[in-house]
């Protein structure tokens, strides 16, 4: 805190929010509130079923208990903070709670995309080798996967926000954003952001365009494979392997998906399906 205080003479930031008209202010609460709990409920509940299935313990399901757990801690980074804004007369957050913000709302968004890319990958042994996938999808590899999933976009967050903790705030402290975002909150600084634009510049597309290609490049090699296959229900077969992660894939890059992933992963998939109704017969 100490840190905090001498390099910034601004001590909170005004968040301006969806909308300034005090009438939208409920229903905005009512409709957020609504999705967050169907947000944690329902990737909750995946990760509950994948747990306690000892069906659903494979890779695939492995990486999808991750991807439902990242999801509840990246919306949980940021809602809560919206719903308390909306019933206050004054929308701020701390300077320490913008940049903690900022810090996990990177984190684990880009926890997301990453493990989204491990998902593809997955696909891609599942279906394009189909012989080597218990040896190349072995349980310490996905571990390994997972970490590096999870630990080098914290280190991405973590770059940026010390970057940002060293700039001066001394003028406007409105942010025009909902949340505390980078863009925005760089514009505020009365110092020079030169580092943190060649930072941005660098460093920033590799984290962002490199998953996104591994994932485009595995669908295109499964495209391949799956065209190869003479007869139809085995191409329908494959397609199924992949299509609930081809369905979030697609929702991801488009729009936010945490509220969707456990809809579309439970629809589409019967194991999961299966692995739901036991946890819930067991805690009837």
């Amino acid at each position: 805190m100490e840190r905090i205080n001498q390099t910034s003479s601004v001590s909170e930031f005004i968040l301006l929010g969806l909308s300034s008209r005090p009438e939208d202010q409920k229903p905005l609460f009512v409709l957020f509130l609504i999705v967050y709990l169907i947000t944690i409920t329902g990737n909750l509940l995946i990760i509950l079923a994948i747990c306690f299935n000892p069906h659903l313990q494979t890779p695939m399901y492995f990486f999808l208990s991750f991807l439902s757990l990242t999801d509840i801690c990246f919306t949980t980074s940021v809602v809560p903070k919206m719903l308390v804004n909306f019933l206050s007369e004054k929308k701020t957050i701390s300077y320490a709670g913008c940049l903690t913000q900022m810090y996990f709302l990177y984190a684990f968004g880009n926890s997301d995309s990453c493990l989204l890319a491990v998902m593809a990958f997955d696909c891609y042994v599942a279906i394009c080798d189909p012989f080597y996938y218990g040896t190349t999808m072995s349980h310490h590899r996905c571990v390994l996967l997972v970490a590096f999933s999870c630990s080098f976009p914290h280190l991405h967050s973590l770059l940026h926000t010390l970057l940002l903790n060293r700039l001066t705030f001394c003028d406007s402290n409105v942010i025009h954003h909902f949340l505390c975002d980078l863009s925005p909150v760089l514009k505020l600084s009365c110092s020079s952001i030169f580092v943190n634009e060649i930072v941005l510049i660098t460093e920033g597309p590799i984290v962002l365009v490199t998953p996104f290609l591994c994932i485009a490049f595995s669908y295109i090699r499964i495209l391949i494979t799956i065209l190869k296959i003479p007869s139809t229900s085995g191409k329908r077969k494959a397609f199924s392997t992949c299509g609930s992660h081809l369905t979030v894939v697609t929702l991801f890059y488009g729009i936010l998906s945490s509220m969707l992933n456990p809809f579309i992963y439970s629809l589409r998939n019967k194991d999961l399906k299966q692995g739901l109704r036991k946890l819930m017969s067991k805690r009837s």
